[in-house]
């Protein structure tokens, strides 16, 4: 496995960060909500990559959440369609085999109608990926996005064999207390990419998202159901705290840094 950050900075010096961790990629996301934000990224591809090549560091993975891709009556947003295939094209530059998305719920049809439009929907890109050697997964986030676990896992994923799974253990305990060890034993061979990101709850209610190690997830069980499954994939921090900011926050990534590489067989 292979350890790494996001990074919401294209700049070299972003990047030198990330080399000085002693970390072995980056990760982009690239999310909707900025105006034109994937066509800037697209356009520095070449020259994010050249800075990475420079650091010894490479793109784990490139994503787009949120963003409706369904318009209420089933139909493909454009824009959405055309966005995730500049990103996918970008990410064929950087040399990134992932690229992650979802699909939201279209509110005026029905959801077997949901299924059958979010299967269309992939297909057109997984075939699209292919042209870019790029592997296309969706996340398990629920932000704009109701292909996030099972039953929906078991209908699109089932039929696409080609769509990959970008798992983030917070999600699942989040909703609902659903169980990440258990997806991962039914789903982890299925997985592209993986976020590292803490979760903390107390009393039911979700307080923060602390550094990985310093929250309840159960990591070593966690890494562990990863090897049963025979991941051998990317492992991206996310910090994701509001109150793990600056340098309390520098120190809560150095904590998960040294927690991950204990636990990752090759660093041995």
């Amino acid at each position: 496995m292979k350890l790494g950050i996001i990074s919401y900075g294209f700049e070299k010096e972003d990047f030198q960060k990330v080399a000085d961790m002693k970390l072995d990629f980056v990760e982009f996301c690239v999310n909707a909500g900025a105006y034109d934000s994937h066509e800037a990224f697209a356009n520095r591809a070449d020259e994010i990559r050249g800075n990475l090549d420079s650091l010894g560091l490479f793109t784990g993975s490139v994503g787009r959440w949120g963003g409706d891709k369904l318009l209420p009556d089933g139909s493909v947003r454009t824009a959405e369609m055309e966005a995730d295939k500049k990103l996918i094209c970008a990410a064929e530059q950087l040399g990134c085999p992932v690229y992650v998305t979802g699909c939201n719920y279209a509110d005026g049809i029905s959801l077997y109608e949901n299924y059958s439009a979010a299967i269309r929907y992939f297909e057109e890109l997984i075939a699209f990926g292919k042209e870019h050697h790029v592997r296309i997964a969706t996340y398990n986030c629920r932000w704009s996005n109701f292909v996030h676990s099972d039953p929906a896992w078991s209908v699109i994923h089932g039929y696409l064999k080609e769509l990959g799974i970008k798992y983030d253990p917070s999600h699942s305990r989040y909703a609902m207390g659903e169980d990440y060890l258990s997806e991962i034993k039914k789903w982890g061979t299925r997985f592209s990419h993986v976020h590292i990101k803490g979760s903390l709850l107390v009393n039911g209610e979700r307080v923060d998202d602390p550094p990985a190690g310093l929250d309840q997830t159960d990591w070593p069980a966690f890494m562990g159901a990863l090897y049963a499954c025979g991941y051998d994939g990317t492992l991206s921090i996310e910090p994701h705290s509001g109150i793990w900011q600056g340098e309390l926050g520098q120190k809560g990534v150095a904590y998960t840094i040294r927690m991950m590489r204990n636990m990752m067989l090759e660093s041995e």
